[in-house]
């Protein structure tokens, strides 16, 4: 019981019991593969939110160490990841905006801030209060919050500079510096991009054709921006293109992050409290959905309440060491996959590659040129672009498309801030909507059987005398209401009905205010010389009007089933 326990908390534990050296190889290989990619990625994330390139260097290290540790999915891959970075640039940049900051200790408290919350979600077991965001509002915010990155990138593809959080912002500030873009930036950018373009469009097929393995010709396309960053340092120390105007990263210390406590004070925590509220819901979400999806495929089991416990704990310490907030990345965690990774040690190696960059290799970043990230990140981001959702949506569910087309709306022009509240906002709004409009159909006997159905959608038998409502839902203080109104609407029109049938077969819950609501009917009812029944009440459901003696005073009966009141009642 005791080890249960701990395995638990420490994930990683169940995995060293049955660990063993092909394990190892395949662990090893799999972190080769991802450290390449994540040297370009945390560096052009870093430079997203606004940071030091090394300080996304640092939020791949002790992050990536705690979560394989504690986090329970054996391959998703936590770091800095595209719509966090530019939240956490939006939020770093008002706070720091009067300068009584500095922007590196705002960073480190604002993943210090997102790590406690999530934490103490987790250890309170509150995983389940993610679930009211919908996936298509998160959909719709992240396609929205990829084009605001694409569109703040593109200043830096040109050469010049753009500031702003919206669409609004960037635009004019954009037009405004077109005319002084650097033609040499320009042609590098379009370079980095083109190739990673036709890396994925028409080099898979070539080396499929060639015969190359799927696994391994993924792998490889995959690798494509480390090799952009490989080929432009080249050329760009080759051709001096510092002369030339590039903007280029320029030094970038080597050594690993040092632990030191963020210098907390109560204004700086009061202003990032909202900002660290938003991402790390939206942090979480991402990365669950992540976790969840490849989890599934290897067919094992992710605890949603101790991955919010292990990205807490992944953000308290990329706060703690120079970092910022990170999550679990889609892209890293699907290479991590497809690489091969087994266990959790793939990431404990993947921080030590990243470690050993940190310490030896930072040298040659001073000749990489900025563009080729931002270009990275262009590429990157546009894959996150869904616009298909609002077509989905309002083919499915014109209530989906509205809440969908307005976190869009709102993210664009108003900042992701705003976005991530409007998106959670209109999930509340729907969810509210939807328990509030219980589907409520009058139902029929379906000819030679026993069975009843919505008469608008079935050829059914009805009775003049018998009117029957099955109510889909829960009956509650929020919806009850709608069903009165229907029962008295029907009785009203049709003077013939001796007996009203609610059919509860999918009725799981039934609250005080819609008990009294169902006496009020009964009552009614029964001064206009007609009788209520109910048919099919689950267990729950029965002992609750029992308790409250509702059943007592009825007018009708209870039936077991919906075929046998229907009998009764014609027969009467």
């Amino acid at each position: 019981m005791a080890m249960q326990h701990l395995t638990r908390w420490f994930p990683i534990l169940a995995t060293i019991q049955f660990y063993n050296r092909q394990l190892l190889i395949q662990d090893l290989l799999a972190a080769l593969v991802v450290t390449v990619l994540l040297i370009p990625q945390s560096l052009a994330y870093a430079l997203l939110a606004g940071l030091p390139a090394e300080v996304g260097l640092y939020a791949s290290m002790v992050p990536l160490v705690i979560y394989g540790v504690f986090g329970s999915s054996r391959i998703l891959s936590v770091g800095p990841v595209a719509v966090i970075s530019l939240m956490s640039a939006t939020a770093l940049g008002e706070v720091t905006a009067s300068g009584q900051v500095d922007y590196l200790t705002a960073a480190a408290v604002l993943a210090l801030l997102s790590g406690v919350i999530l934490a103490v979600l987790g250890i309170f077991r509150l995983g389940f209060l993610a679930d009211f965001l919908s996936l298509p509002v998160i959909s719709g915010f992240i396609t929205a919050s990829a084009l605001l990155i694409a569109l703040s990138q593109v200043a830096q593809l040109l050469g010049v500079s753009a500031n702003g959080d919206t669409l609004l912002e960037l635009l004019p500030n954009l037009a405004e510096n077109l005319a002084n873009y650097n033609q040499l930036t320009l042609l590098v950018g379009l370079g980095v991009v083109l190739f990673l373009y036709l890396t994925k469009a028409c080099a898979v097929q070539l080396l499929q054709k060639l015969g190359v393995a799927s696994r391994t010709v993924d792998l490889l396309t995959k690798a494509a921006p480390a090799v952009s960053v490989l080929v432009t340092i080249y050329v760009s120390y080759t051709f001096d293109f510092q002369a030339w105007g590039v903007a280029l990263i320029g030094s970038v210390p080597s050594g690993l992050p040092s632990f030191t406590r963020p210098n907390l004070s109560l204004s700086l925590l009061e202003s990032l409290a909202v900002p660290a509220l938003m991402i790390a819901i939206i942090g979480y979400v991402e990365s669950v959905s992540v976790a969840k999806t490849l989890a599934t495929r290897r067919r094992q089991r992710i605890d949603a309440n101790q991955e919010l416990v292990a990205l807490g704990l992944a953000n308290v310490g990329a706060g703690f060491s120079g970092g910022f907030p990170v999550s679990g990345g889609f892209s890293r965690s699907v290479v991590n996959d497809a690489a091969g990774a087994q266990t959790q040690f793939a990431s404990l190696f993947t921080a030590f590659g990243i470690g050993c960059t940190a310490l030896f290799l930072t040298l040659p970043l001073y000749f990489l040129p900025k563009v080729t990230l931002a270009a990275t990140i262009i590429f990157s981001v546009l894959a996150l672009v869904d616009v298909s959702i609002l077509r989905k949506t309002w083919h499915f569910s014109k209530a989906d498309f509205m809440s969908v087309s307005l976190t869009i709306a709102v993210t664009l022009l108003l900042g992701v801030e705003v976005g991530v509240v409007c998106g959670v906002g209109a999930s509340l709004l729907l969810f509210i909507y939807r328990a509030s409009r219980p589907h409520i159909a009058e139902v029929g006997l379906v000819e030679g059987t026993e069975h009843f159905r919505n008469i608008d959608r079935y050829t059914v038998t009805t009775v003049p005398e018998v009117l029957t409502f099955r109510v889909d839902g829960r009956l509650m203080f929020s919806n009850i209401r709608i069903l009165e109104e229907r029962i008295y609407s029907s009785v009203e029109q049709r003077k013939a009905i001796k007996h009203v049938i609610l059919m509860c077969s999918a009725v799981n819950e039934i609250d005080w205010s819609a008990l009294e609501v169902l006496q009020a009917i009964n009552v009614n009812l029964t001064d206009k010389g007609i009788t209520l029944h109910l048919s099919e009440v689950k267990g729950p459901v029965k002992d609750r009007l029992e308790a409250s003696h509702f059943l007592s005073k009825l007018s009708g009966r209870v039936f077991l089933s919906q075929y046998q009141a229907f009998l009764f009642a014609s027969s009467s």
